[in-house]
């Protein structure tokens, strides 16, 4: 009889945690909607299977790895002591131990997280990105005449438009100001100042690691916006349902784009997703211009893997079921040699 696979789902969470802690109650909330719907769907999949969510002690990991002997952990532990610049480093974690898990590793995530960084390397290879510039806290500022206006002002390695709103979208050296300032001291981070592209925005959700899958591209629209408006992905834009309903943002599946188009997209993000040595899955961010002209935006390892957001409903277009997607991830994991 075939052995089962035992698959350990690693968490995060807010507050410490014990090893056999109950998150019945958790999992039942819209927060913890992933973290649910994979481990509906590993029970679906026959998977022997348990679970740990960590915050700011590694030890209760260090135990469940002895006590229950995973053969593959899904990874979906992307901070430690709320802090999401970490997530690089539990990768590392699990790397240095031997264990196969889902995902990207340490140096994907690392040249990801770095807005600047990735930025750079991409734009050695010719791909069009915005022209930008990077500040760090405590030092003396000014706005390089290279970079010209509107400006978006963001955080330089923070996720999910976590500091992104409309007052990021800067015309006036004091605008830009003031943003840099607020930035430094709200969010305690360096900032990556750059151009704005006008255009429609793209997400490709990829799934591999030498031979790629590129599901179906999805759009934020923003229907109610004004056309002489900002189009931005902000905080709110993303998470809050009444400010999305009020403006009229969805996230849907992009329309009437000319196939050659859609061909040009698909190889550049395949040649982006392995510049930046990305494992697993992710979430390509694009902007298109009017002029069809691809930009790079940012790069998203792991990505959000809920049933209902984007990354599994642009899979589940190319007729890739959510379980069967779980199971790809961790085929995927099993057989990523990690250096």
């Amino acid at each position: 009889m075939k052995k089962k696979l035992k698959v350990l789902a690693l968490f995060d969470a807010i507050a410490p945690t014990t090893i056999d802690q109950d998150l019945s109650a958790e999992l039942k909330t819209e927060d913890w909607k992933t973290e649910a719907h994979v481990l509906k769907a590993l029970a679906e999949l026959g998977y022997e299977t348990g679970y740990l969510a960590i915050f700011d002690n590694l030890d209760p990991l260090q135990q469940k790895l002895q006590s229950f002997e995973p053969d593959v952990i899904f990874n979906l532990a992307d901070q430690f002591k709320n802090n999401r610049a970490f997530d690089q480093h539990i990768a590392s974690f699990l790397a240095m131990h031997g264990v196969p898990f889902t995902g990207c590793g340490s140096t994907g995530l690392t040249l990801c997280k770095h807005k600047g960084i990735s930025k750079k390397i991409l734009s050695y290879h010719r791909i069009h990105t915005p022209d930008f510039v990077t500040i760090a806290r405590g030092k003396r500022f000014a706005r390089p005449k290279r970079l010209k206006f509107p400006i978006l002002v963001k955080p330089l390695k923070e996720e999910a438009s976590l500091g992104i709103s409309q007052a990021s979208f800067v015309e006036t050296d004091e605008q830009f100001k003031e943003r840099v300032q607020f930035i430094h001291e709200k969010y305690d981070n360096d900032v990556i100042a750059e151009e704005y592209i006008e255009g429609r925005e793209l997400y490709v959700s990829i799934l591999g690691n030498h031979r790629l899958d590129v599901f179906p591209i999805r759009e934020l629209v923003f229907k109610e916006v004004p056309p002489d408006e900002p189009k931005i992905a902000t905080y709110k834009a993303k998470w809050d349902e009444a400010y999305r309903k009020r403006w009229g943002l969805q996230n849907q599946f992009a329309e009437g784009l000319d196939p050659a188009l859609v061909r040009k997209i698909e190889q550049t993000c395949r040649r982006i997703y392995h510049l930046l040595t990305i494992d697993g899955y992710a979430r390509i961010d694009l902007r298109v211009t009017p002029n069809n002209e691809v930009y790079f935006i940012e790069a998203n390892p792991n990505p959000i893997l809920a049933a209902d957001e984007d990354f599994a409903q642009s899979a589940l277009k190319s007729e890739l079921p959510y379980p069967q997607l779980i199971e790809r991830i961790i085929r995927l994991g099993l057989n990523t040699v990690r250096d």
